[in-house]
């Protein structure tokens, strides 16, 4: 299957048991919720799937019964966010073995590596697959920006397809447009930016709070493409204070609480994540509860897909 990348891309949650072990019924719930609400692909292994504690063998665990369920519907695109080039890409290539389409890419963690380094460790590891990869932009949480000179470089590789724009400057949809035209596909990687960046010719997004809301998500990616900006707004506008969970250090916890008020998860994280407890969750949980009360009602937006 190629990727057109673009629509809505959940990156998805770890479900985990009171056990600390994958929760596989739990994790099947919330991905058949995302089917049946229309998403573009699934991105397992985020920041929001706790990839920093997952060992080899669960990611493999989560690609491997991913590609079962979907059944070709939709890809499955593994995040890879490591230290070294040679582990790179042995998870590239583990996740072409494991049946995901496709690839996520953070630059090098834990070393801030300059212009040449960043540009040379995307394309060994782009090389080395061929599978197609969307890149990781986010300088605010990651401390390396993949700027437009990079990008520059970049265009001479096949594989690497899109961005997830994640600078949080909207703006910056813009200029990558304006200097690429289409080469580069743009998902917004900021939920709290969602309608700006599509409004702004961003093709997508890979969005967090779609954990817990995946069908208020994909309604307003499709209505904002189709123009209908008024129901859109309303939409963004409601779901807004949620959105702000995706931005905070503790997003995981956050959408993992927010998931459980709506039947998609639970509040399980793994150390040295701890749950929120005391005033923390109470003001979390007081708001998470506060806009289900007011939960808009939805157009038919499955119905204007075609448009999109």
């Amino acid at each position: 299957m190629s990727i057109q990348w673009k629509g809505v891309f959940p990156a998805l949650t770890t479900k985990f048991t009171a056990a600390d072990t994958l929760d596989i019924p739990l994790f099947e719930k919330n991905l058949q919720a995302q089917l049946d609400a229309g998403v573009s692909g699934i991105i397992l292994g985020g920041t929001l799937g706790e990839a920093s504690v997952l060992t080899v063998e669960e990611k493999e665990t989560l690609v491997k019964f991913a590609v079962e369920r979907v059944e070709g519907r939709v890809p499955v695109v593994l995040n890879i966010a490591e230290g070294a080039t040679r582990e790179a890409v042995k998870q590239a290539a583990l996740a072409k073995q494991w049946g995901a389409k496709g690839l996520m890419l953070l630059p090098p963690m834990r070393y801030k590596s300059d212009h040449r380094e960043t540009v040379t460790y995307f394309k060994t590891v782009a090389a080395s697959t061929d599978l197609p990869i969307m890149l990781y932009n986010n300088p605010v949480d990651y401390k390396i920006e993949i700027t437009l000179a990079m990008f520059d470089e970049l265009t001479a590789v096949d594989n690497i397809c899109a961005v997830k724009e994640s600078t949080r400057d909207v703006t910056n949809v813009t200029r990558m447009l304006n200097r690429f035209g289409e080469r580069f596909r743009i998902l917004c990687g900021v939920d709290t930016l969602t309608f700006e960046e599509l409004a702004a010719g961003a093709h997508g997004l890979v969005a967090g709070l779609v954990c817990a809301f995946p069908a208020e998500t994909v309604a307003l990616y499709r209505l904002v493409k189709a123009g209908r900006y008024e129901e859109a707004l309303a939409i963004y506008r409601w779901f807004m204070p949620l959105l702000e969970l995706d931005i905070h250090p503790k997003l995981v916890q956050y959408i993992k609480l927010a998931e459980s008020q709506v039947g998609l998860g639970s509040e399980a994280v793994r150390a040295p994540r701890l749950t929120i407890v005391g005033q923390e969750r109470e003001e979390v949980l007081s708001m998470i509860q506060q806009q289900l009360a007011v939960r808009p009602a939805l157009p038919d937006y499955k119905a204007i897909a075609a448009l999109v």
